[in-house]
């Protein structure tokens, strides 16, 4: 496959595409799959690229209030 630039590929993938600093965020985070390669100040995506969201993490379960957490993991269970 054919290395192109990030706008270049935008241009392809999207209708209106995203702005340069979101597609080189994109890249430095692994949205774009195959990764990109960065060349200089430049990236290189393979043109046959696709955005991939990213996975969310598992939601995380509070256990109160942040001082409450700070004092039982201070103190143990006990300071809740």
């Amino acid at each position: 496959m054919s290395k192109v630039t990030l706008d270049e590929w935008a241009a392809a993938e999207f209708k209106t595409p995203p702005s340069p600093n979101t597609l080189r965020k994109w890249a430095r985070e692994g949205r774009i799959e195959p990764a990109p390669i960065k060349h200089g100040r430049s990236y290189y995506v393979e043109s046959d690229a696709h955005y991939q969201e990213p996975i969310k993490p598992a939601h995380r379960t509070t256990g109160g209030s942040l001082i409450s957490r700070i004092m039982r993991d201070c103190h143990g269970s006990q300071a809740a």
